[in-house]
């Protein structure tokens, strides 16, 4: 891949995209060694400045990590979201340590899709937030959530900072119980590539959340469109003794 010079974007944040991405499609081991600052040089034909501001960005992110003498080595820690725990997105991302942060795109009533809709029980307008989801600067998830037009009366100052299941709880007047995750692979399209600073048809995890009121009503419904390279989604089982 070449890199465009005529852009605004700096080339070492499209050398930065362009090493993730291959480390999303599995180009380098999870333990192993990437190019020399020398090799990545000649390959992409930038300078030294450039590289260091690319690794550095990868560094701050937590992808690599730079060992004096030794070269650049991928870091194994991953990203768990615990399937069978009732925990939002960004608090999941908190726990584990990282740097979480969101950054609210959309804040607005909206009609959702008929099959939501009717799953909502609402015949109109939900609350729709589009929050990006990212650790450090590092975007790792685009979420969109359906919320009851009730929760409209929030600001979105607070949507900004306050992750969906801490707003339905403390909004809706009423405990939430349960969760259907679905999870599957979609491509980027050409907004979400942009959002997640990858390239266009990379493939993404799509997790699809449908979460209930003790009640049984249902809370929200949610999609996020996840960067796959260094997440993974656990769940604990028993056996059936019947």
């Amino acid at each position: 891949m070449q890199l465009v010079r005529e852009n605004a974007t700096p080339l070492y944040r499209q050398l930065a995209t362009q090493l993730r991405q291959e480390i999303a499609e599995g180009r380098f081991e999870r333990t192993g060694k990437l190019p020399s600052e020398a090799e990545l040089r000649e390959r992409f034909s930038v300078s030294r400045v450039t590289v260091r501001l690319a690794l550095n960005a990868l560094a701050e992110s937590g992808l690599i990590e730079q060992r004096k003498g030794k070269g650049t080595y991928l870091i194994g820690r991953e990203v768990r979201y615990e399937l069978d725990t009732l925990r939002s997105f960004h608090e999941s991302l908190r726990l584990q340590g990282f740097d979480a942060r969101m950054r609210l795109l959309t804040f607005e009533l909206k009609t959702p899709p008929e099959p939501v809709g009717k799953m909502l029980g609402h015949d109109g307008e939900c609350l729709f937030l589009e929050r990006l989801h990212l650790i450090g600067e590092e975007p790792i998830a685009v979420g969109r959530s359906f919320l009851p037009a009730k929760l409209a009366d929030i600001s979105r100052d607070e949507a900004d900072i306050v992750p969906t299941y801490a707003l339905l709880n403390r909004f809706s007047g009423h405990s939430l119980d349960r969760v259907h995750v679905t999870l599957g692979a979609q491509s980027a399209g050409v907004e979400l590539a942009h959002l997640l600073q990858i390239a266009e048809n990379t493939a993404l995890l799509h997790m699809e959340r449908i979460s209930y009121f003790m009640n049984n009503q249902p809370a929200e419904y949610s999609t996020f469109f996840i960067r796959p390279e260094r997440y993974h989604f656990t769940l604990n089982s028993h056996f059936s003794h019947e």
